[in-house]
């Protein structure tokens, strides 16, 4: 009856529409999520992100759960999530890979999963890491910590969608260290972000990674650009 109330006077709109919501939907429409564009990665080991990272990142396993295009619904839900403070869309997101990461023996032995990190000035300034409740909903669904100490951005970063590579490469301007790597030496880490386009944020964040303990790496990503 409460919650009845409250959607009479503060109605509940869908994320990625905007249209309101009725009593069974959470967070986004009925149409919209049957128009998400999945990829079904992780049923492919052979994926496009792999093919992005190939002969840069040594990976046990990488996925990304959404199609992000210009103008669609991945990117109206990212910008939700991103710069509205709609946190629960990466809830929602997590909560369903993670059902689905936890079926296939290849992500049942992570040990710990690792955001990839904001710089702290942003992070003042947003208030939250936008991966941050994806990240925990995968970590809880693979049984797995979560962690967002280890791994810390010493350098802000310019936003690089739809760069391509050379110009991303050349304006890119980040840097990550690990800090107490025993934390994850000899462990499975998950690395989580919520978008790849080059691969330059996820190569620097397993150049440092790397550097500091020996470790199987894997990636999870709530989008990939097309």
């Amino acid at each position: 009856m409460l919650k009845n109330l409250i959607n009479l006077f503060f109605p509940e709109a869908c994320y990625g529409c905007k249209a309101l919501l009725s009593d069974n939907e959470q967070y986004i429409c009925t149409n919209c999520r049957h128009d998400l564009p999945l990829t079904n990665f992780h049923n492919d080991t052979e994926n496009a992100v792999h093919k992005i990272l190939y002969g840069r990142v040594k990976l046990e396993n990488a996925t990304a759960l959404l199609h992000f295009t210009k103008k669609g619904i991945v990117q109206q839900l990212m910008h939700n999530l991103k710069y509205r403070g709609h946190e629960r869309i990466g809830l929602f997101l997590g909560e369903w890979l993670g059902e689905q990461l936890s079926c296939l023996k290849a992500y049942q032995d992570i040990d710990i999963v690792v955001p990839v990190p904001l710089h702290k000035s942003k992070l003042r300034k947003r208030g939250y890491n936008q991966v941050d409740k994806f990240g925990k909903a995968i970590a809880s669904a693979l049984d797995a910590a979560y962690n967002t100490t280890v791994l810390i951005k010493t350098k802000k970063t310019k936003t690089q969608v739809f760069k391509d590579r050379l110009k991303r490469s050349s304006e890119i301007d980040s840097k990550f260290t690990v800090y107490d790597a025993e934390i994850i030496n000899g462990k499975h880490v998950l690395l989580v972000d919520d978008i790849i386009t080059t691969g330059a944020t996820v190569e620097a964040c397993s150049n440092a990674l790397n550097q500091s303990a020996e470790i199987k790496l894997s990636l999870v990503l709530i989008s990939m650009t097309d």
